[in-house]
């Protein structure tokens, strides 16, 4: 599937068992947003419900910040983040 949104960074880590992926962002990213993960083997849609930034719990993130955030499906590193328009 093909995405037409906007990118917004690409995963640079994941936790496989707290399912976490650390995203390095390219633009702005807040809790409440629908982001698409697709990559390779990967390809989901996931509402980000929580983010942290070094342990801390942030509503925003700004361009250049690496978030953690849950997700519900594997991501891998390289894998890209699109913001779903709203």
């Amino acid at each position: 599937m093909m995405s037409n949104n906007e990118r917004i960074g690409e995963v640079i880590h994941y936790y496989h068992k707290i399912s976490v992926a650390v995203i390095k962002l390219t633009r702005p990213l807040h809790v409440g947003a629908k982001i698409h993960f697709l990559g390779a083997h990967t390809d989901f849609l996931q509402e980000i419900r929580s983010m942290q930034i070094e342990h801390e719990v942030v509503e925003e993130a700004k361009a250049g910040d690496e978030v953690a955030v849950k997700v519900d499906q594997r991501v891998r590193r390289r894998d890209t983040a699109f913001h779903l328009a709203e």
